[in-house]
């Protein structure tokens, strides 16, 4: 079907796009370095602060490392089709204005819908990770925080059949409010917002960087071996569970997806959204290894399934100033990614909004901060809801899955655009090219963003199906859940609201 009279592939005109990004309502103040920033703020975080942890004891042992270059594989090929587009629609809305120019109404509600998974839900597992550092340092202090505010009322258990999740009696109180902080330090205008977080984007780089400087003095030798362990069944340890924790981690890289999201806000987008995509990228994989490294030469990888690994690793060098330094960092940094993944959350909304495809109040702006104020509001409060409810593994599996699914969609939409408008300027082309089969342009890189997209997703959908057969069907039963919501909600609200299919009629 055509753009102009179709119906079950409607799109939104190429004209429009361009008329969304001309006039707008937020402030056009963040440069190349702010965009940076705001990548590297939000994917040095619970990947590498709560996740690596959990990736080693559960999955794949000290191979982790190979788990980070294949998550950052997969990510880095996704984040080229991610700055071609960008440098082409610079918008707010990220995949899901891309999918909507080019896939359609349906595509773009269901990139839309994935990105609350990939921030949202983010967002709630960077507060859970956080709650755990916090509370950790506070006893240091000699404060403790009683268990049950917090835990999730979720848990999740270590048995011979892999994790068991259990319904518990505690709430994430400590996780929650971190969220609603942030939800209201982000009301009070992106300036502001990006001052703060590239302060703490400082912290947790310095901190990071003196982990690996004094930590590999530490390191035993020894808790490297074997590297790949044996396997055990199913996911754990082996080259299956390597690329399980391949999945687990990939999330953690969603940081460039962020700087996409601030197409309205950039003062020249064209340019600075791919510097800040691909630069966050790069910048961020070198840390990641280096930490995850000393990380699993410091501790036994089992000793590891803990919200806060590094504080586990740094308790062990009986350097009380040290402790207190890389907790304090790790909790800093951990408030930096809640920072930019809400953010990220409430922009997505925000470009649904001005659609017709949520409610009005995601897109209203407040005169005085020039933020979506009351949306960023309603948004935080949610998250903080999942954040006290649900555990680390469980909002991992759920981001990453959202995550692969996104970026599938966006390597779709790079290739899709060359095939129908191959004369639009682009200022940034993914590289190595492709073939074209009749009329339509099949791209070396969106093809292999693909295939790794598959690869991530593969053994985390095996693995849920697996424990939803065997009695432990929590996790596809919240999947499922969100799957249906996400359905009622279109078809309920976002059809009949749709100002573009209203324009069509």
């Amino acid at each position: 079907m055509n753009d102009s009279t179709g119906t079950r592939l409607l799109r939104k005109p190429f004209g429009d796009v361009q008329r969304d990004a001309a006039v707008q309502d937020l402030s056009r103040s963040l440069g190349a370095w702010h965009l940076v920033f705001f990548g590297v703020g939000c994917i040095i975080g619970s990947g590498i602060f709560v996740l690596t942890g959990n990736a080693a004891a559960n999955f794949a042992g000290p191979a982790v490392l190979l788990s980070f270059l294949i998550a950052g594989l997969a990510c880095g090929f996704a984040a080229l089709c991610y700055a071609e587009l960008a440098s082409t629609m610079p918008v707010a809305g990220s995949a899901y204005t891309y999918a909507y120019a080019t896939l359609g109404e349906v595509c773009a509600w269901t990139s839309g819908w994935l990105m609350v998974l990939e921030f949202g839900v983010a967002s709630a597992l960077v507060a859970v990770g956080f709650s755990g550092y916090f509370t950790s340092l506070l006893r240091d202090f000699g404060l403790f925080v009683p268990t049950q505010l917090a835990t999730p009322f979720i848990d999740s258990i270590a048995s011979a059949h892999g994790l068991v999740f259990t319904a518990g009696h505690g709430i994430n109180l400590v996780a929650a409010l971190a969220v609603l902080a942030i939800a209201t330090l982000l009301s009070f205008g992106i300036v502001l917002s990006a001052a703060v977080n590239s302060v703490m984007v400082v912290v947790k780089v310095t901190v990071l960087v003196a982990f690996v400087a004094v930590g590999i003095w530490w390191i035993e030798p020894h808790n490297w071996v074997p590297f790949v362990p044996a396997n055990q069944g199913g996911f754990t340890y082996g080259w299956p569970g390597v690329v399980r924790a391949a999945s687990v981690i990939f999330f953690a890289y969603v940081g460039f997806e962020t700087v996409s999201t601030a197409g309205l806000e950039s003062r020249d987008p064209r340019r600075d959204l791919p510097l800040g995509i691909l630069g966050a990228l790069l910048i961020c994989t070198v840390i990641y290894l280096s930490v995850a490294a000393v990380l699993t030469g410091l501790v036994p990888f089992r000793n590891l399934a803990v919200p806060d690994p590094l504080a586990v690793a740094v308790n062990g060098m009986r350097m009380p100033w040290f402790a207190l330094m890389i907790k304090l960092g790790a909790a800093l940094g951990l408030l930096s990614v809640t920072l930019t993944t809400l953010y990220g959350q409430t922009r997505v909304f925000y470009a649904m909004s001005r659609d017709g495809l949520l409610p009005e109040v995601f897109s209203r702006i407040s005169p005085r901060w020039r933020t979506p104020r009351r949306g960023t509001l309603i948004v935080g409060s949610l998250v903080a809801l999942a954040a006290a409810l649900l555990p680390i593994s469980i909002l991992s599996d759920i981001v990453s899955l959202g995550t692969a699914l996104a970026f599938s969609i966006v390597a779709l939409s790079v290739m899709w655009l060359r095939s129908t408008q191959p004369d639009l300027p682009r200022p940034f082309r993914v590289p190595l090219d492709g073939i074209r089969i009749g009329g339509a342009w099949i791209g070396v890189v969106p093809v292999l963003a693909i295939v790794f997209c598959i690869l991530m997703v593969l053994p985390l959908i095996i693995d849920i199906v697996g424990k939803a057969m065997h009695g432990n069907a929590i996790p596809a039963f919240l999947l499922g859940g969100y799957c249906a919501m996400g359905l009622l909600v279109y078809l309920g609200y976002g059809r009949r609201h749709s100002k573009l299919r209203g324009a069509r009629t």
